[in-house]
């Protein structure tokens, strides 16, 4: 696969990476153990170099995950963790204390079996902590060596701005997809003007852009996605078009609607790293399978006239969920 760098960091990624996080939480029951394992080593065979993890997912079970996964060849890829939360758990509320990011750092890399974390995220901008004080005390980490780049999540510009200039910020993690675009206005050429990188969560709509949701889908009692506006059934139903647009584009490309879906994303700036995730390994392949496909300058333009005719339908999160999202 080919690779990405970040930003004007100068670390370099494989286009695709995989996001760990359904294979313990938020989707429904933890996937198996081995079966998750032997996942996260087909997508390193198949050129990923790029995972990323949570305390919370689980908690804690997806760093352990993780880190048994790619101990094999560890030093081959580069592993993305963040901290934010009180005791690991998000219904507790945020906490970016420099106490608490230096203890978070430290029971992560026990987990994740290494002696440095390649990518450092804040999951969420903590309103009761000054930005700068979190840059300073990632900041420090770097310099003892227990961290290599310092990342942030669904933050808007201002805050971005006031953590970098205190330490560079090798990446920002948010949703973006062809339906959530949000990030289009400020964020991206924030971004872009400061050399950061982009790695979109959800690129393939939390499954929706699949195609394999429709009105009738069931989820688990467990699944987060029962609460989300957006999946709604009667706003499954008018979002569908969305994803006709994407199967009508996939037939022409001989590709599915999820590679196109990702291609889109890929098409829109280099420094922009998609961290699809799935529990089936032919969706794995499915994903890897967009970073070869090609969007002409015509192919763009097509998707960017229709997309805009369609007008999705809900909230991307429950109220209690966009809470956290501190923009």
């Amino acid at each position: 696969m080919k690779t990405r760098t970040l930003g004007k960091s100068g670390l370099e990624v494989s286009a695709l990476g995989l996001g760990c996080m359904g294979l313990s939480f938020g989707y429904g029951p933890a996937t198996n153990k081995q079966d998750a394992i032997k996942l996260i080593q087909k997508a390193y065979e198949l050129g990923v170099t790029f995972f990323d993890t949570a305390e919370v997912y689980g908690p804690f079970t997806n760093e352990e995950l993780l880190g048994e996964a790619v101990e094999p060849f560890r030093n081959q890829v580069v592993v993305a963790t963040k901290f934010g939360f009180k005791e690991g758990t998000t219904s507790k509320g945020m906490d970016s204390r420099p106490e608490n990011i230096r203890a978070v750092a430290e029971a992560s890399l026990k987990r994740l079996k290494t002696d440095c974390i390649d990518l450092f995220y804040q999951h969420r901008v903590d309103p009761n902590v000054p930005i700068e004080d979190v840059a300073g005390t990632v900041k420090d980490l770097i310099q003892e060596g227990k961290v290599k780049h310092f990342g942030m999540s669904e933050a808007g510009a201002k805050v971005i701005r006031k953590a970098h200039a205190v330490h560079p910020v090798t990446a920002l993690q948010s949703e973006y997809s062809l339906w959530w675009r949000e990030t289009e206005t400020e964020i991206l050429p924030t971004l872009e003007e400061l050399g950061i990188g982009f790695v979109p969560f959800s690129p393939l709509g939390k499954g929706f852009l699949t195609g394999a949701i429709n009105e009738n889908t069931q989820f688990d009692s467990t699944d987060f996605r029962n609460s989300v506006p957006r999946f709604s059934e009667e706003n499954r139903k008018a979002n569908q078009v969305l994803v006709d647009l994407l199967k009508s584009i996939a037939t022409e490309k001989e590709a599915t609607p999820a590679q196109i879906a990702l291609a889109w994303l890929l098409a829109q700036k280099p420094w922009i790293v998609p961290i699809p995730g799935t529990t089936k390994q032919h969706r794995l392949q499915e994903n890897i399978g967009a970073a070869s496909i090609e969007l002409t300058a015509n192919d763009m333009e097509a998707i960017e006239i229709a997309a805009l005719k369609i007008k999705v339908q809900g909230d991307r999160y429950s109220v209690t969920s966009q809470k956290m999202v501190n923009r």
